[in-house]
């Protein structure tokens, strides 16, 4: 099993009743395999990770087992109630599952959950391979019931996205637990929060007391000239390139077994700990007087691996280090994708674009080379905002915000509000694409399907804008680049809000059939690049500068078809 599907499958024997997710690479499939067993449990995409906690948290409240999943970034979105359910404690056992991403393979920075974790004060627990992450999971809930916390099962990009031999188990229906209103523990306000707080201190100290004889927890004792102190993947590299040293393997990272970690030190002569990401298990570990290296010789940047360890140890010297020589492949958008016409049309006119997180975030480099700023989910429209606040509406009259249909869903309601409340001159673009494209095609609020197939009323952005007070709302196809300019001429003159939502689906949906093609004319072309200038990839030049386009790769978007003024390009049927 995947990482991940070992974790759905961990849920699943559990006992979980409830599970809510945002698609985040890379958790995203632990839902996707979740959803296989929805008869005999609920599991739902929510808007935001802040919503799916909150949804988490009440089944658990209610008296059933219940779990979140969303990647590192998406854990900042539900700080807010997490930080409180630290403090409330669970009726049902609770788990959050975030992977995180070092090496930021699909994110915008590589923060690190343990970080956070402990300034919430929830207990992490980490698993180093899929067997690990089924069996971790069930514990996890174990821990939360025991301890009164939600617990947080924190994985990687390499756990999440590797195989390994899992042994599956049948479920274990876990009866509910009565709910009992119980105001001093679940109504945090200042009087019942500050008794609380004590409880949460006295829980991490109970568990950091029996972290010591966790069985998750073990040392490993071989050569005890060396010792590691790690977790997680990296446990499996030190195994695979320093087999004979002593190893302290730590399943739960957060809170840390001191006596444990103690003893181990004592035992060997040179002590090394070997963690991804932040030193936040060195820090601690120093901090009770323990002599070890870490970050002096393992970098903070990055994903770990076993070559690391080979160059740090002068293992087998520099030919393991040699890196592949592979070609360079540089991100881009799919043949036929609608953000590209979109982009060409921006681009033409010199428009700057304030952009968001999604597949669309690929405008800011050559040859679109549009958007200018990417911050994080919904961003796209505060920022836009922040500059007209900043600089006046005049400034902005060359400036859109750009973001999808799921991330508006997400967090760019809020920001869009904001802009009508505060009286904004701003032009937001909605790219509709019907899914949530980036995380491999989840629906949404607005694509009228649930995470368990059921049919339901999609919400209507267009609708949505109207109803917040927005008058200049506008549809427009993605493709018709001829109305798309005039609408985006008139609105960034506008001194007031405006949305244009552009309303063509993702290239890549199953239930887009393409029926045309386009074929170039060589004996109309003059050779004038037009039609190359969005950086379609289904199309070259010739030796002779002719357009070539490879019927392969070309969806029949029309795009090229239409920037060509000597129509040198024609539709054909595919």
């Amino acid at each position: 099993m995947l990482g991940n599907e070992a974790i759905a499958r961990g849920a699943y024997e559990a006992g979980v009743k409830v599970s809510a997710a945002y698609p985040g690479t890379p958790s995203t499939e632990i839902s996707e395999n979740l959803v296989q067993y929805k008869d005999s449990l609920y599991c739902e995409w929510a808007p935001n990770e802040k919503v799916a906690t909150e949804v988490a948290i009440g089944a658990s409240i209610s008296g059933v087992r219940s779990m979140a999943s969303m990647k590192h970034v998406g854990f900042n979105v539900a700080a807010d109630p997490l930080y409180t359910a630290a403090y409330t404690g669970v009726n049902g056992g609770m788990m959050m599952v975030v992977a995180d991403d070092p090496g930021m393979y699909s994110s915008q920075n590589e923060q690190d959950t343990r970080q956070i974790a402990r300034a919430a004060q929830v207990p992490v627990l980490e698993p180093a391979d899929s067997a690990e992450a089924k069996e971790f999971t069930k514990l996890a809930f174990e821990y939360s019931e025991k301890y009164d916390t939600p617990v947080i099962l924190r994985t990687t990009t390499r756990l999440a996205h590797s195989q390994g031999l899992v042994e599956l188990n049948e479920r274990v229906e876990v009866e509910d637990k009565p709910y009992e209103r119980n105001v001093g523990k679940f109504v945090m306000m200042p009087g019942n929060a500050i008794k609380r707080h004590l409880v949460v201190e006295q829980r991490m100290k109970d568990m950091a007391e029996d972290a010591n004889d966790f069985a998750i927890n073990r040392a490993e004792y071989n050569d005890k000239s060396i010792g590691f102190i790690t977790s997680g993947i990296p446990y499996l590299y030190v195994k695979e390139v320093m087999p004979e040293a002593s190893v302290l393997k730590l399943g739960c990272v957060h809170p840390l077994p001191k006596k444990l970690i103690q003893e181990f030190a004592s035992k060997v002569d040179k002590l090394y700990i070997f963690e991804e990401l932040e030193p936040v298990i060195e820090e601690q570990v120093k901090s009770w007087g323990i002599e070890a290296i870490g970050k002096e010789v393992f970098t903070l940047q990055g994903e770990y691996s076993s070559a690391l360890l080979r160059k740090v140890f002068n293992l087998n010297g520099e030919e393991v280090m040699a890196p592949a020589q592979v070609p360079a492949r540089p991100p881009i958008l799919c043949p036929g994708c609608p953000h590209r016409s979109v982009y060409s049309v921006l681009k033409k006119m010199k428009i700057h674009a304030a952009g968001d997180i999604g597949c669309y975030t690929l405008g800011a480099v050559a040859p679109l080379s549009v958007v200018d700023t990417t911050i994080c989910m919904g961003a796209s429209i505060s920022t836009l905002h922040g500059m007209e606040k900043a600089k006046g509406s005049e400034y902005i009259k060359d400036w859109v915000a750009v973001i999808g249909d799921s991330t508006f869903m997400h967090t760019g309601v809020n920001s869009l509000i904001n802009m009508v409340y505060n009286q904004s001159h701003g032009t937001v673009m909605i790219l509709d694409n019907s899914t949530t494209g980036m995380t491999g095609h989840q629906d949404h609020a607005a694509t009228g399907k649930t995470l368990q197939g059921e049919e339901v009323p999609a919400i209507n952005i267009y609708h949505l804008c109207k109803s917040i007070g927005i008058e200049n709302v506008y549809e427009v196809n993605a493709f018709d680049i001829e109305e798309l300019e005039k609408i985006v001429k008139r609105e960034t003159r506008r001194d007031a809000v405006s949305v244009i939502i552009t309303k063509s689906p993702c290239v890549l949906l199953k239930s887009n059939h393409f029926t045309k093609k386009c074929k170039p004319l060589s004996e109309k072309c003059k050779k004038c690049g037009a039609c190359l200038k969005p950086g379609c990839p289904a199309l070259t030049k010739a030796e002779d500068g002719t357009i070539l386009i490879d019927e392969t790769m070309c969806n029949g978007c029309g795009l090229c078809k239409n920037l060509c003024k000597f129509e040198a390009i024609e539709e054909v049927d595919a």
